[in-house]
């Protein structure tokens, strides 16, 4: 297993569980709103993990990480 590879998944395990738990949840307007804030914030941290793994620099890659921190903040806010 190549070094990261490990986050990674667990990143991708967590996108996919928030997308089976908003599939439990009864439709609404208001739920609506807030399950489509919940899968775009909890499934963006693996795609931005991985584009931080090909970052050009280290300065790059801790500002990728930066945005996978703030997108996984979102998730719980929104959780």
């Amino acid at each position: 297993m190549a070094r990261g590879d490990d986050i990674i998944e667990r990143l991708l395990e967590f996108g996919a569980g928030v997308i089976k738990m908003c599939e439990l949840i009864p439709e609404s307007k208001a739920s609506n709103l807030i399950v489509g804030q919940l899968l775009r914030c909890s499934t963006s941290p693996a795609a931005n993990y991985a584009e931080a793994r090909g970052a050009e620099s280290d300065r790059d890659f801790v500002h990728k990480l930066g945005i996978v921190l703030k997108e996984l903040n979102e998730s719980l806010v929104w959780l």
